[in-house]
């Protein structure tokens, strides 16, 4: 599965690492929440598109096939973070564009979108970051079990050997999954994300399939010709006992942990699964499904660890009358518990606390000895200040302000801290939430996909200018 790459022009580097020397910024988008064009130029059908056909899976009934048209607009998103003087745009390719089926013949015209992607931020002077996974299964793959079978991150790897034969002459820094967190456990758990199964504790099979996945991509992306830094980006949380005091809390803190952030970190850090995780995801101690060599293989697979970050886990036991939360059902095994959401919160409800990014930041730096990148990080508002067709979003400008703040703290406290990328560029597709929810800089008008820059976005390009 191997495409011939374009002739390599004498100045092209592929974009790296960044070194420690500054920390550097961006913005990023993913392929579904954004480029429409779902069913255009061979692109295959993924499990959002299967997903959002079911009627109340997305809050508005809304889907991706249109989103924010950026597979015709590219050019106006790369003006964009070029005008806000940004160093990086974090895009995320989609599998379906090019391997329809999941696995056999390549789409070389998807292939030809992202050319053209890549090079139009270079052409601005920004720095394309890609990352191969966020979340657009093929659903041919899905029909065949997904990622609750090995042969989907098997599939994954040689998806990703095709993109970077492509792709890696310009972009050296590549994402293997985002969020397999969210993959996993919304997906094949709590069934609020596409492909909306509730298989309890067979979720934990898809969790050690997309690390697999993951190093398996990595072995390939390094075997190739040009240059890349592989990593995988994690939406680990600072886990916060509402109770700390009690025994009981922290126990069930201690769960929540394991599959958060634990079930990640330690096939990464230590080749293993520690005992806490395995006491409630005893699936991880199946030897059919951890094979000998996979958590070698995966051990040390990772150059660089991303961390998106928007809110901490406050864990409490059940009984305080509080409305179930959707993620609770994405703990499997776990102890009955209740997610505390303490107040001020965004437009989706998550609570705020800048802290947490600090805590998240030096913690993973620590744990795992790597260069961390925070690749998400931003807030949904309800944006109705509107003062001449400009949305007045002061309260993302509060939060983006307080974290990058928070951010700098950790780097000036030692940790190896890259870059700080915000989410998101544009008003998008999010998720099950459909079009209810916005954390772009930039408002999208849905009728006719006008681009118009929030405050935001403007204190972002100041901030960048102040900084030099």
């Amino acid at each position: 599965m191997s495409t011939p790459a374009r002739p390599v022009p004498p100045t092209a580097l592929p974009t790296r690492l960044p070194g420690p020397e500054r920390l550097e910024l961006g913005t990023a988008t993913a392929s579904y929440q954004v480029e429409g064009a779902s069913t255009e130029d061979g692109r295959g059908p993924s499990i959002w598109d299967t997903f959002t056909a079911r009627p109340g899976t997305i809050r508005d009934g809304s889907d991706g096939s249109v989103a924010c048209d950026s597979y015709r607009r590219y050019t106006e998103d790369a003006d964009l973070v070029a005008g806000a003087g940004l160093d990086w745009y974090r895009f995320s390719v989609a599998w379906p564009r090019i391997v329809p089926e999941g696995r056999g013949r390549v789409e070389q015209r998807g292939l030809d979108y992202y050319d053209r992607l890549v090079d139009a931020l270079l052409e601005r002077g920004v720095k394309p970051t890609g990352t191969l996974y966020h979340w657009d299964l093929p659903q041919p793959l899905e029909d065949e079990g997904g990622w609750l079978e090995r042969g989907t991150a098997e599939a994954f790897a040689d998806y990703a050997e095709v993109v970077h034969g492509r792709l890696g002459d310009r972009v050296g820094l590549w994402a293997t999954h985002n969020e397999p967190w969210c993959a996993a456990y919304l997906g094949y758990a709590a069934g609020v994300h596409a492909p909306g199964r509730r298989e309890g504790g067979r979720a934990h099979r898809a969790a050690h399939h997309l690390m697999l996945g993951h190093a398996l991509a990595a072995e390939r992306l390094r075997a190739g010709t040009h240059p890349v830094d592989v990593g995988i980006v994690l939406n680990l949380a600072p886990i916060w006992p509402e109770h700390p005091e009690r025994p009981e809390v922290r126990d069930v803190a201690d769960g929540v942990d394991a599959i958060r952030n634990r079930v990640w970190l330690d096939p990464l850090v230590d080749g293993a699964y520690d005992a806490g995780l395995l006491r409630v995801a005893p699936e991880l101690a199946d030897d059919e499904l951890v094979r000998p060599g996979d958590l070698e293989r995966i051990r040390g697979s990772a150059d660089w660890v991303g961390l998106n970050y928007y809110t901490p886990v406050r864990p409490d036991l059940p009984g305080a009358g509080r409305a179930d939360h959707p993620e609770g059902g994405a703990y499997p095994g776990t102890a009955p518990f209740e997610l505390v959401v303490r107040e001020p919160v965004t437009d989706i409800g998550w609570e705020i606390d800048a802290s947490g990014l600090d805590e998240l930041i030096r913690t993973t730096a620590e744990r795992t000895g790597l260069p961390v990148l925070v690749m998400e990080n931003g807030a949904a508002c309800a944006d109705t200040d509107v003062v001449e067709g400009t949305v007045r979003d002061e309260d993302r400008i509060a939060y983006l302000r307080d974290h990058l703040a928070a951010a700098e703290r950790a780097r000036g406290a030692g940790a190896d801290l890259r870059a700080y990328v915000v989410w998101t560029l544009l008003d998008n597709f999010e998720w099950a939430e459909g079009y209810t929810k916005t954390f772009g800089i930039v408002h999208i008008d849905p009728q006719t996909q006008d681009r118009t820059p929030k405050a935001s976005y403007h204190w972002l390009a100041e901030t960048i200018r102040a900084r030099g």
